[in-house]
């Protein structure tokens, strides 16, 4: 039997302090020499640059929930061509409980269409060179993403 619970719950629902993982997609873009970046623009951690990605909707498709997360942030078209990397953030607060948790699947997609313009929740988006996004205050684990997402590519 199930528990009574609404599913508007916000104890369930919730991205801060969430009573289990929650289940986002990310999109490893690359044009040329260079991979597209985004600037988060809210917590957690706002400022920092990472891919751009979003969490899954109740029945959504994986694959469906990257090309739309990243046109919502990016205002790109991508095409989702293979699984790069299953990445788990967990971020605990100064006493020790866990704050954020996602589980990520971050997919290497390609360029299909569209103007790059940041949109959504995101502070910015950029194509970054290849041999310099590391200088920028980038979220951790995000590199070894790119660089499977790079080995995936070759």
């Amino acid at each position: 039997m199930l528990p009574n619970v609404s599913p508007v719950d916000p104890i369930i629902h919730t991205r801060h302090y969430p009573a289990r993982p929650l289940l986002g997609v990310g999109a490893v873009v690359f044009r040329g020499d260079e991979v597209l970046l985004i600037q988060r623009g809210k917590p957690p951690l706002e400022g920092w640059w990472t891919l751009p990605g979003g969490l899954v909707e109740a029945g959504e498709r994986l694959e469906s929930a990257v090309v739309r997360e990243v046109f919502e942030e990016t205002g790109l078209r991508v095409r989702p061509t293979a699984v790069a990397a299953v990445f788990e953030r967990i971020m605990p607060d100064l006493e020790g409980r866990t704050e954020y948790h996602y589980v990520i699947i971050d997919y290497l997609c390609e360029l299909v269409s569209g103007n790059l313009e940041a949109a959504s929740d995101v502070a910015a988006a950029e194509w970054v060179p290849l041999h310099s996004f590391t200088q920028r205050q980038i979220a951790p684990g995000t590199p070894g993403v790119i660089n499977r997402a790079l080995g995936l590519r070759s």
